[in-house]
């Protein structure tokens, strides 16, 4: 179940990229402004869940638009490299944002899903991971929906491969890069409350965000579909490699086996496991 955790934040990365071939490198800190702004409308305003979370959410997208408008908007056509470091910047710039707005203090995260777990013969499922897991595939199946079968899902897909040509055929590429990191920046937020339900808030939470890398990367970074299979693989591999290698060697090779994973698969299929073949015609 963790590794479609891992999914749902992945398609973050995939969406961001689909619609503007930018790695987001600050997706992380997305997970975490997500997880801030949950905090504050439930614990701090006192509003009630069913007004918390729509409201967060509206939020967590606005925080979207606003970062693609001030910090991407201005390099349309400019090189991916250009980009992608902007978006390294982002990182470090987000995260003293949150440090300076809300502190290195631990904070009590409020409980979304219920805490009981569920009991399958001799295996205890966490319910918050149980309810993401449908997440993660509801969400997987309409974006897939949604990238192949909707106009504005095509012209997402046309603005990656050039936005140039795309200018060229009146499709609104800034519209369709904003609207990539609206949705990026949700899907953030509903990663933020089912990993952090019931548990505590902390910056450091923005670590899932390199959780979820090996899963983009192992999936292939255009492939939403494919992220439900990899987060499968990656999370069914670290759970046994946790049980049962890590107390014979003593380490945590559960932490790090998701990485060699990544660097293996690459190694292999640079474009992933369900990444895109580009064919080109001289």
């Amino acid at each position: 179940m963790i590794g479609l955790l891992y999914a749902l934040v992945a398609m973050g990365f995939v969406v961001i990229y689909r619609a503007s071939k930018v790695f987001n490198f600050a997706q992380g800190e997305l997970v975490i402004i997500g997880g801030f702004i949950v905090w504050f409308t439930t614990m701090q305003l006192g509003l009630s869940l069913w007004l918390s979370i729509p409201l967060s959410l509206v939020l967590a997208g606005l925080v979207g638009y606003l970062i693609e408008r001030i910090f991407l908007t201005k390099l349309i056509g400019e090189s991916v490299f250009s980009m992608v470091m902007v978006t390294v910047g982002l990182l470090i710039l987000l995260r003293g944002v949150v440090l300076l707005l809300f502190g290195a203090s631990v904070r009590p995260f409020p409980i979304i899903f219920p805490l009981k777990p569920l009991l399958l013969g001799d295996m205890l499922i966490p319910m918050n991971l149980l309810i993401g897991g449908i997440i993660t595939i509801v969400a997987a199946v309409g974006l897939s929906w949604f990238f192949n079968w909707t106009r504005s899902g095509l012209r997402m897909t046309a603005v990656a491969e050039d936005h140039v040509v795309a200018a060229s055929m009146g499709i609104s590429v800034k519209g369709s890069i904003a609207f990539a990191w609206i949705l990026g920046a949700i899907l953030s937020t509903i990663g933020a409350m089912i990993f952090l339900s019931g548990k505590s808030l902390t910056f450091l939470a923005s670590d899932i965000g390199f959780a979820a890398l090996p899963v983009a990367l192992f999936a292939g970074l255009e492939s939403i579909g494919g992220l439900v299979l990899a987060g499968i693989i990656i999370g069914v591999i670290q759970s046994l490699t946790t049980n049962y290698l890590d107390p014979i060697i003593g380490g945590s090779l559960g932490s790090v086996v998701p990485y060699i994973i990544m660097l293996a698969i690459l190694l292999i299929r640079p474009t992933g496991l369900f990444g895109w073949r580009t064919i080109e015609r001289v």
